[in-house]
């Protein structure tokens, strides 16, 4: 199976291929040159690979949450692509491509939002909770008040362990397994269900927008 897997959600525009789950071929674009850049360099992916579209088997885009612009960049190109291309497409969740590579009983993946915000996932045993928000209110929604000692996390952690320590947790902070957002994703997809068409792939932003607009 050939995936083509991108992610824009993560801090930065991240593409690769990958053949039966083992990396074919990688790149990685600054965010703010995706809109501009982002088809170019996943051209280049694909004959840098020497593969066609035609030859590839799915899509598969990072659905977030994370960064808005480019996160709506990469599910607006995954869209488009797997309608021209009539591809399978796959939608993974950032909190996902966190956790990619372990396999942990109780975990707590961190996805940056603006300054002081951020989207979180807790998992254990006895339960799943996520949030997004200032950091402090969404660590408060997610865990439980006993926090089982030291805590792993994954992800943006910086800020989210400091506001830990001030609660007293201990943590283990773990480090990515895979160098980039879009070769964990090219390998998570080559064994996930793709959606039942690519409109069915929704974008999930996190948090709620900084301003809205009135009505007038």
């Amino acid at each position: 199976m050939i995936v083509l897997a991108f992610d824009g959600a993560l801090g930065s525009f991240s593409a690769a291929l990958a053949r039966d789950g083992e990396p074919v071929a990688c790149a990685e674009l600054p965010a703010v040159t995706a809109l501009e850049a982002g088809l170019g360099a996943l051209a280049e992916l694909l004959r840098t690979a020497a593969i066609t579209p035609a030859e590839l088997d799915r899509l598969a885009v990072g659905v977030g949450p994370g960064g808005f612009t480019g996160l709506r960049i990469a599910v607006a190109y995954a869209k488009s692509l797997a309608l021209a291309w009539e591809l399978p497409l796959v939608g993974i969740s950032s909190f996902d491509l966190r956790e990619a590579g372990y396999s942990l009983p109780t975990v707590l993946a961190v996805v940056q939002g603006r300054a002081g915000v951020v989207s979180v996932r807790y998992r254990s045993p006895q339960a799943t909770r996520r949030a997004s928000g200032p950091i402090a209110a969404a660590l408060a929604s997610v865990l439980p008040e006993a926090v089982e000692e030291p805590l792993a996390i994954v992800g943006a952690t910086e800020d989210v362990c400091a506001a830990l320590a001030e609660r007293g947790v201990t943590v283990n902070t773990l480090l990515p397994r895979f160098a980039s957002p879009a070769l964990a994703l090219a390998q998570l997809a080559a064994g996930a269900q793709p959606a039942a068409s690519s409109h069915a792939i929704v974008a999930d932003y996190g948090e709620a927008p900084a301003a809205k607009i009135g009505r007038f």
